[in-house]
């Protein structure tokens, strides 16, 4: 069977591999949310640009 020191090894891969994965989970949807607002605020930074030049 295991070793304990076999044993730690293998809790210390799973706690890596566990960290890295909700890790990449967080990170992926803040980049999503941060994309998702720069987009939204471009449009609207357009439309005000567009709408000043049509009135004037």
């Amino acid at each position: 069977m295991f070793e304990f020191q076999q044993y730690l090894g293998f809790l210390l891969f799973l706690t890596i591999l566990t960290i890295g994965f909700w890790l990449m989970i967080f990170l992926v949807g803040f980049v999503q949310y941060w994309l998702g607002g720069a987009i939204i605020e471009l449009i609207k930074e357009k439309r005000a640009k567009r709408q000043d030049d049509s009135e004037n």
